[in-house]
C-alpha cells in the first residue's frame, strides 16, 4: 500500500475498496475525458513480473503465443499465457528493456504466474523471475490529450508507429517509463512509475490536466470495448482464438506452451464459440445463458450498466452466428455487436 498515493487520491475524491481507487465520484466527467480530454486510471493494483538474465527472452517465447525473439529493446507485444490444453491464464503486456523485460499482468494473475514459471524453469536456465509489483505503481492515460499532457510537463512520448512502444522520460526530474497504449483500443499511455515517486507523479498529471477515474470506470470500458479478463472470458474452459485474441498469436513462430492445439484450431477451423458484445435492453446476471428460442447457444460473461444502456460480453457458439443476432439473456432481450478489442480470424496454416 502506497498511503502517501492514497492521501493524495482521496483528497481528489477517491473511494477506496481494497486500497484501489474505484471512484472520484466525477463518471460522467470521467468518462467524457476518455473521448475528449486524458483521464488517468491507477492500475498499480494489476501485476508486474520482472524476468532477467541472458534467456529471458527464449524463455518467454517458448512459454506464450507472441514472437518474443523479434523484440528489440524499446518495443513490446501483448501475449498470451496458456496451459498445455491452449486453456487461457492471462493476457498480458511485455515491454523489453535492454536488461530484461516486465511483464504487466492482471490483478488477479500475478502469483499464479510466478509459480507457473517456477514450474518451466530448470537450474541451468539463465533466467529469473521475479514479482516487482510492490516497487512500481502503474498508471494509465486515457484519451486523446495524453501526448499534449506529457509535452506539456517537458518530455516526449515514444513513437506510436509501434504498439506499446516504450522509453524512459524525464517528467520534471522524475523518470517514469511511457508505453504506448492505455491497455484499452482508447488513445493513450501506460506509466510504470518507481513507487516512491507515484504520489509526485498522480499530482503532477492532475495539474497539468488529467481527470481522475476510478476502477468502475476501467471496468466498464473493459466491458464495451471487449478486453477479456481473467475469471470471466480467460477461464479454463476457453482458448485465446475462442476469446477474440487473434492478434496476440504468432502462428509462424516455433513450439510453445499450447502451441499444437492452438495451431490444430486454426488449421481445422475448430473454434466453437466466440467471444461478442452484446446489446442488452435490461439488467441481467453474469452467468446466465443465452438462448435464441429455447435453443441455448452461448453464456453471458460480464455485464455492465454505462449511460447508453446495458452491455455485456458473451461467449457465443459459432454455428448460432454473430454480429446482428437477436438472443435472449434470461428474460432480457438482446443484439450481437462487435467490440473493437477483439479479432475472429482464420489464417492459412
Amino acid at each position: 500500500m502506497n498511503q502517501k498515493l492514497q492521501n493524495i487520491q482521496i483528497s481528489h475524491g477517491a473511494t477506496l475498496e481494497n486500497s484501489i481507487p474505484i471512484s472520484f465520484g466525477n463518471d460522467t466527467q470521467a468518462i467524457k475525458a476518455t473521448k475528449e480530454g486524458v483521464a488517468l486510471c491507477d492500475r498499480s493494483h494489476w501485476g508486474l513480473i520482472q524476468i532477467s538474465d541472458d534467456e529471458r527472452l527464449r524463455f518467454l517465447h517458448n512459454q506464450s503465443t507472441n514472437n518474443f525473439n523479434i523484440l528489440q529493446p524499446g518495443q513490446s507485444c501483448e501475449t498470451v499465457f496458456v496451459t498445455p490444453t491452449a486453456r487461457t491464464i492471462d493476457l498480458a503486456t511485455a515491454y523489453v528493456t535492454e536488461s530484461l523485460v516486465f511483464l504487466l499482468v492482471s490483478p488477479s494473475r500475478c502469483q499464479k504466474l510466478v509459480e507457473w514459471f517456477d514450474r518451466y524453469l530448470f537450474p541451468m536456465d539463465k533466467v529469473e523471475v521475479k514479482d516487482v509489483s510492490s516497487e512500481y505503481a502503474i498508471f494509465s492515460l486515457i484519451g486523446i490529450e495524453g501526448k499534449n499532457l506529457i509535452a506539456k510537463l517537458g518530455a516526449t512520448t515514444p513513437s506510436d508507429i509501434t504498439h506499446a512502444s516504450h522509453q524512459l522520460i524525464s517528467l520534471k526530474n522524475l523518470e517514469v517509463r511511457v508505453a504506448v497504449g492505455s491497455g484499452l483500443t482508447k488513445e493513450g499511455y501506460t506509466l510504470i512509475v518507481p513507487v516512491n515517486n507515484a504520489a509526485e507523479v498522480w499530482q503532477m498529471l492532475v495539474e497539468a490536466g488529467a481527470t481522475p477515474m476510478g476502477d468502475r470506470l476501467w471496468q466498464q470500458l473493459r466491458i464495451e470495448q471487449g478486453r477479456p479478463a481473467p475469471d470471466y472470458e480467460l477461464t479454463d474452459d476457453y482458448n485465446p482464438l475462442e476469446a477474440g485474441l487473434w492478434n496476440t498469436i504468432s502462428f509462424e513462430k516455433g513450439c510453445y506452451i499450447g502451441q499444437e492445439t492452438i495451431a490444430r484450431l486454426n488449421t481445422y477451423k475448430g473454434v466453437k464459440q466466440r467471444l461478442w458484445g452484446v446489446r442488452l435492453n435490461g439488467k441481467v446476471e453474469l452467468g446466465n445463458v443465452v438462448q435464441i428460442g429455447d435453443k441455448k447457444v452461448g453464456k453471458l460473461t460480464s455485464f455492465t450498466e454505462t449511460n447508453e444502456g446495458y452491455f455485456g460480453l458473451a461467449y457465443i457458439k459459432t454455428k448460432a452466428g454473430g454480429v446482428g443476432l437477436k438472443v435472449q439473456v434470461g428474460d432480457v432481450e438482446g443484439e450481437i455487436v462487435e467490440v473493437p478489442f477483439l479479432t475472429h480470424q482464420y489464417l492459412d496454416s
